[in-house]
């Protein structure tokens, strides 16, 4: 059972997935929003630029009928008037075009922004396998899709119907109006009946925006196996970074245990921490913790210094004080001046002692450690 849903898409596609896919041109993608743009963009193109679009047609229309002899008679003559009308007829539905471009790109990037791929046209020979045109022939994208172009053809011809029955009284009368005004008439009632069938796939595309949302990120969805795999390819497997976590401890500790033959004193708890204090003059402001540990890294710190001649001391509250509010490699904090000044003190009569005679002198027994940097006995 755990295997099944290993294998089974549940997960939500990763953000790498997401870009691997539309690195390949796979993007949310709706036509129906798309034609939608167009087409109203196309009918409120032509209710707005249709009456001077009509009135500068008509003026080529005029001049196309005009016809000279010099024309008949001449071929770069006429050359030239087809150039110049070629011209006005271009100048005058260039506007439109721009339109119905920018509204066309508008479509394209309104689910997916811009995406430029050469992924899309290189060649898919699964695409010429009969079983796969069968099995898309029937799959549930083309139900989806038979569905919506019935309900959109059904949708588009009641409203056009509606749109022509709508305006069948001001189509009758134009018969009783003059030419030129029988045309503008007419081109805006055509405008508009357009522009009102256009309409109807604004809901059309309000259905299908949210399915092929919900498609895309129902097609991108990856099973359990495949996040495991993708997490191993991009952060590392977790087992080799538990060794190498492991082996970056070990190469610290070893780096930390080297420093404490050369510390200054130990101080311990006496038996669950061990902090390694070394000080030098001219170099450090404060004495530095050189190595901390607790159990048997404690014990281990010990008897390092134990062979080593390394002093130990037992104060156990300023071990405590020392391990949990100093980090390794770090100066002591103001607050552990005095305590660990006594502490230097008996080092460095210590070392008199051995190099001289003497009284040896004793270790101090009660050191002070401010009220609030013990963290209490273990």
């Amino acid at each position: 059972m755990a295997e099944e849903s290993d294998l089974e898409r549940t997960e939500q596609a990763s953000q790498r997935r997401i870009e691997q896919a539309r690195e390949k041109g796979q993007v949310a993608r709706s036509r129906e929003l798309s034609t939608m743009i167009m087409l109203l963009a196309a009918g409120g193109a032509l209710e707005e630029l249709s009456p001077g679009l009509l009135d500068h047609l008509i003026s080529l229309m005029r001049a196309c009928m005009g016809f000279t002899r010099n024309m008949a008679f001449d071929p770069v003559s006429l050359m030239s008037e087809f150039h110049a009308l070629f011209n006005g007829i271009a100048l005058a539905i260039f506007p439109f075009f721009i339109l119905m471009l920018i509204a066309i790109l508008a479509g394209s990037m309104a689910l997916s922004g811009w995406l430029f791929t050469f992924e899309s046209l290189k060649p898919d020979f699964s695409r010429l396998s009969p079983i796969e045109g069968i099995s898309r022939m029937f799959s549930k994208n083309s139900l989806v899709e038979l569905f919506k172009a019935v309900v959109k053809a059904t949708l588009i011809t009641g409203v056009a119907v509606w749109a022509i029955w709508h305006e069948s009284g001001a189509l009758f009368s134009l018969i009783f109006e003059s030419a030129p005004v029988a045309i503008i008439h007419c081109g805006q009632m055509l405008g508009w009946s357009f522009l009102v069938t256009a309409s109807t796939m604004i809901f059309i595309a309000a259905v299908d925006v949210p399915f092929q949302l919900w498609d895309y990120a129902s097609k991108l969805k990856m099973t359990k196996e495949e996040i495991r795999q993708e997490s191993k390819e991009t952060e590392g497997d977790p087992q080799v970074k538990t060794r190498i976590r492991r082996l970056q401890r070990e190469m610290a500790r070893r780096r930390m245990m080297s420093k404490v033959p050369k510390a200054d004193v130990v101080v311990i708890n006496p038996t669950h921490y061990a902090v390694a204090l070394q000080y030098e003059e001219n170099l450090m402001r404060a004495p530095r913790v050189v190595a901390r540990g607790r159990l048997f890294l404690a014990q281990q710190i010990r008897d390092l210094a134990e062979l080593s001649g390394v002093p130990i001391l037992e104060a156990p509250e300023l071990a405590r004080a020392l391990y949990h509010h100093v980090e390794l490699d770090a100066e002591i904090p103001s607050p552990l001046y005095a305590a660990v000044a006594e502490v230097m003190a008996w080092v460095f009569q210590l070392r008199h002692y051995q190099d001289s005679g003497g009284q040896p002198p004793m270790p101090p027994t009660d050191v002070n450690v401010p009220l609030g940097m013990d963290p209490g006995i273990v």
